[in-house]
């Protein structure tokens, strides 16, 4: 029997992503994939400034006059693998204002000290209350800047929580994607949604099948001569108790006990050579 697949929390659908001026066709295709693989869906691209890639030579130019008219270059789409359904419902705002005006909770991704006096926080400290909040069903934003220039001035000041992914003080440089993964991970692993589906079914061994495979392996020890200088009723106890507390699956009987058929034949046939 397989164990069915625990459906996503609900009020993951109010945590939304929020890609402001992001530069690389491929990083917004990489971050897709990231927030789907961790139960997230809502995406939402401000400004998009794309650049030429070896892929994307001619990128879409943003229209601020018509945001939706936007449409992503296929390197996004091939980066994002299977979740490209992300990218096309994606929304499509000219101002991070617009993509923040229905949020209770927006939080600005930054490394850099800034002159706010807003406390820096991990994911792993901001999340409980961004996950509190999305299931009362208010709106919550997690806000990542350009690729190269982070988040601007402007655009922290227009969110109400500053989060910092904390890393090496000597070398910190995460692709936007990546940064995207780690927040994504954090939000969804403090979900507790169960793993079950994910575990081997549980078929433990009877007594009677353990007692069944041990006289088949006794009588084989037999047939070796296994006992000459052992005590065989002390060493089938202790056989006994060591499969019956290791947890013996009924497949570890099926192996074992086909095991001792081959090997028993073998034997038979090279008496009768």
């Amino acid at each position: 029997m397989t164990l069915a697949k625990p459906a996503l929390p609900a009020y993951l659908d109010n945590i939304r992503i929020v890609l402001t001026r992001t530069s690389h066709p491929s990083n917004i295709g990489s971050a897709a994939r990231a927030m789907k693989t961790m139960g997230l869906s809502r995406l939402t691209l401000v400004a998009p400034n794309l650049m030429a890639t070896p892929m994307t030579e001619h990128p879409p130019v943003f229209d601020p006059q018509q945001p939706q008219a936007f449409k992503l270059p296929e390197e996004s789409f091939i980066l994002a693998s299977g979740a490209a359904d992300v990218l096309e419902n994606a929304e499509i705002t000219a101002t991070l204002d617009e993509a923040l005006a229905d949020t209770t909770i927006s939080c600005a991704l930054t490394s850099r000290r800034r002159e706010i006096t807003a406390p820096l926080q991990t994911p792993r400290q901001l999340v409980p209350e961004l996950l509190q909040a999305a299931a009362r069903g208010e709106k919550v934003a997690l806000v990542f800047g350009n690729e190269t220039f982070g988040m601007s001035i402007e655009e922290v000041q227009a969110c109400n929580r500053l989060m910092t992914i904390s890393g090496n003080p000597d070398y910190f440089s995460l692709n936007l994607a990546q940064a995207v993964q780690v927040v994504c991970y954090e939000l969804f692993s403090q979900t507790d949604m169960a793993m079950t589906h994910l575990q081997q079914e549980d078929h433990a061994a009877t007594h009677a099948q353990i007692k069944g495979m041990i006289d088949h392996m006794e009588s084989l020890m037999h047939d070796i001569d296994f006992f000459r200088r052992r005590n065989s009723e002390r060493l089938m106890r202790r056989m006994q108790s060591l499969f019956g507390r290791a947890n013996t699956q009924t497949e570890d009987i099926d192996i074992l006990r086909g095991f001792f058929n081959t090997l028993k034949q073998n034997l038979k046939n090279k008496d009768q050579a």
